[in-house]
């Protein structure tokens, strides 16, 4: 089994959440890829994809919804997923990563976990304080739902 953390970041937090998720995938084949650079081919049923975008306008950013889209084919069947989104704390904030979970399922993946938000200081950021803590606790309970 092996683990792509996908994601699409304007000012490195989203980047940064990735890269500590895909650190803290133990005993697994993991990395963190730019959407850009993410090949879909690569997966293969029960793998682990971990999708993640900062909100831009209520939503994921363009890059993730054309990767979302050109998944939706069911390409995904079989493949383990979650979602992540970067956030300011607002009471009204939008939701990228229900509307990424959303799609990941769409597309045939199999959901394993809630769509986890992580919260940045101000519009650009840095991440809060404990986020990247957060990040990596989120991804070992992500390998329990996995059985490992």
């Amino acid at each position: 089994m092996k683990a792509l953390v996908v994601y699409d970041s304007a000012y490195g937090n989203t980047r940064s959440v990735a890269e500590a998720i895909a650190g803290s995938l133990d005993g697994v084949q993991a990395s963190s890829v730019p959407v850009g650079e993410f090949k879909p081919e690569a997966l293969v049923a029960g793998d682990l994809l971990v999708v993640g975008s900062p909100i831009n306008g209520w939503r994921p950013t363009p890059k993730i919804t054309s990767l979302l889209a050109a998944l939706a084919d069911g390409s995904l069947k079989g493949v383990n997923a979650a979602a992540f989104d970067t956030r300011v704390r607002m009471f009204i904030h939008g939701d990228a990563a229900k509307k990424i979970s959303h799609a990941l399922k769409a597309g045939g993946a199999d959901i394993i976990a809630e769509p986890m938000p992580f919260y940045v200081k101000g519009s650009e950021g840095p991440l809060r304080d404990g986020e990247i803590e957060k990040a990596r606790g989120w991804a070992r309970r992500l390998l329990t739902s996995l059985g490992r």
